[in-house]
C-alpha cells in the first residue's frame, strides 16, 4: 500500500485519482501506524513551506518520516513535499526541513530576469541526468511535466537527478539512497506524469 501523507497541506485527491488510475493500492491519511506500515509514502504539498513543516511537527509525522527514511523505506515528495526534503528553507523566514536532500529552497525572485513571471507556471521539459535512475524506467529526455512554484531548490547538485530551465537550472527531480522529490505536479503532468508515479510504485 502506498501511503498518501494527509497532514493538511496537500493537493490529495487528484493524486489519490492518479494512483488508482494506474491500479495502485493507496490510502489518504494522517495515522501514524498506517504510514508506518506503508510500502511507500508519497509526501504531497502545497502552500507555505513554514506552515508546512509545522503541520509536520504538529502532527508527530515530521519525525516519523525520518524514521521511516531512516529504515529505507521509499519516500516521494511532489512539489512543497519536495523542498521539504531539502535541509532548509528561506521562504518567508528560515525553516529546518527533513534534511533529507542536502541544500536549501530559495526564492526565485532575484535570481531570474525580471520578465520571467514568478511563480514558475507551465510545462518544462526534464533533462534527465542519471538516466539510468529507476525512477525514470518510462521517461525519456526531454519529456515535459507540469510546474508550479515560486521557490526553487539550490546548492544542492549533488541530490538533483533531473533538472529544468527557467532563467536558472531547477532541480526537478531530486534523489538520495530511498528519498525522491519532484518539483513538478505528476498528478498534472498527463501521461509522463502517470509513467513516473508507476515506476515509483515498482521501486
Amino acid at each position: 500500500m502506498i501511503a498518501i501523507v494527509d497532514y493538511g497541506c496537500g493537493n490529495l485527491f487528484s493524486l489519490k485519482s492518479s494512483l488508482s488510475f494506474l491500479g495502485l493500492d493507496c490510502k489518504i491519511t494522517g495515522d501514524a501506524d498506517e504510514i508506518r506500515s506503508a510500502d511507500k509514502i508519497i509526501l504531497p504539498g502545497v502552500g507555505a513551506f513554514g506552515d508546512a513543516v509545522k503541520k509536520l511537527h504538529d502532527s508527530g509525522l515530521f519525525e516519523l518520516l525520518q524514521q521511516c527514511a531512516k529504515e529505507g523505506k521509499y519516500i516521494f515528495g511532489i512539489c512543497l513535499g519536495m523542498q521539504m526534503l531539502f535541509e532548509k528553507s528561506y521562504e518567508y523566514g528560515e525553516h529546518e526541513g527533513l534534511g533529507f536532500i542536502k541544500g536549501e529552497i530559495c526564492p526565485f525572485e532575484g535570481d531570474i530576469d525580471a520578465e520571467l513571471k514568478i511563480p514558475h507556471m507551465g510545462w518544462n521539459k526534464l533533462n534527465l541526468k542519471r538516466a539510468d535512475d529507476p525512477i525514470f524506467k518510462y521517461i525519456e529526455q526531454g519529456d515535459y511535466m507540469y510546474f508550479v512554484h515560486s521557490f526553487y531548490g539550490k546548492n544542492c547538485d549533488d541530490g538533483v537527478i533531473a533538472d529544468a530551465e527557467y532563467g536558472v537550472s531547477v532541480p526537478a527531480v531530486v534523489k538520495n539512497n530511498n528519498v525522491y522529490g519532484a518539483q513538478f505536479h505528476p498528478e498534472k503532468s498527463g501521461e509522463k506524469g502517470l509513467a513516473l508515479l508507476k515506476a515509483f510504485a515498482e521501486l
